[in-house]
């Protein structure tokens, strides 16, 4: 009878402890880790509705780990400003890199993205100034236009920009996003004669070493390989 009883306990004990183990199991589901290129509608947009300007920004990043992303911005821009005193165009190239965080936390297959970053770009462009007024006292209007046409080159720019923005994904593999961006002049190759009152991917400067700028894109997701995440444990 004790031999009988002894071996019912542990048949017992062995069971609790087996459903101990099972309890503690976690769930694993495989986060998908790739590349993922598109473009900036924003600054395409724009290209069709202003007459004074062009511009093509393509985007991308790469997952790094569950948080972390790299990411770039590569652009063109050739843009006209009519100034109070002066009328200029812009034209030149632009390259970004930085980081991604994303500080979203997604439920099981979902992709989303609500991140902050920061990038570092630099800029090469040219200055043509077209026109600019001077005070005239002899003309009626008190001031005279006169047409230049001198042309700046080999211009240079660099930045550090601050960035906040989302990614949601439409379909499979496609994302729209929006960011917001504010940008701080590290340095200016100036003309002689007028400062760089825009630079190709920096935007417009205000106060000498400011400025902002937005972009909405939309971008396509190749996946490279998965891993595995633990999102809960199994009761």
């Amino acid at each position: 009878m004790l031999k009988y009883i002894f071996s019912l306990a542990l048949g017992c004990v062995s069971f609790v402890g087996t459903a101990q183990v099972k309890d503690t199991a976690k769930v694993v589901y495989p986060e998908r880790y790739g590349l993922r290129l598109g473009v900036d509608l924003h600054r395409l947009a724009r290209t069709f509705y202003e007459t004074d300007y062009r511009g093509l920004e393509l985007v991308g990043d790469y997952r790094l780990t569950r948080r972390f992303y790299i990411a770039g911005e590569l652009g063109n821009e050739d843009k006209t400003v009519d100034d109070d005193r002066m009328n200029f165009t812009t034209k030149g190239t632009y390259f970004k890199a930085g980081f991604d965080y994303n500080s979203f936390e997604n439920w099981l297959d979902m992709e989303n993205m609500i991140y902050v970053g920061m990038r570092y770009g630099v800029s090469s462009f040219s200055q043509t100034l077209n026109s600019y007024k001077i005070y005239d006292p002899t003309n009626y209007y008190g001031e005279t236009i006169i047409t230049s046409g001198e042309k700046f080159n080999g211009l240079t720019a660099s930045w550090i920009e601050v960035i906040g923005g989302i990614k949601a994904e439409l379909f499979n593999n496609l994302y729209l996003g929006f960011s917001l961006r504010l940008n701080y002049l590290v340095s200016d190759k100036k003309p002689a004669n007028f400062d760089n009152l825009y630079i190709p991917g920096f935007n417009r400067t205000y106060d000498g070493k400011f400025g902002a700028g937005l972009n909405y894109t939309v971008s396509y997701f190749i996946p490279i390989y998965k891993k595995n995440k633990p999102i809960a444990e199994k009761k």
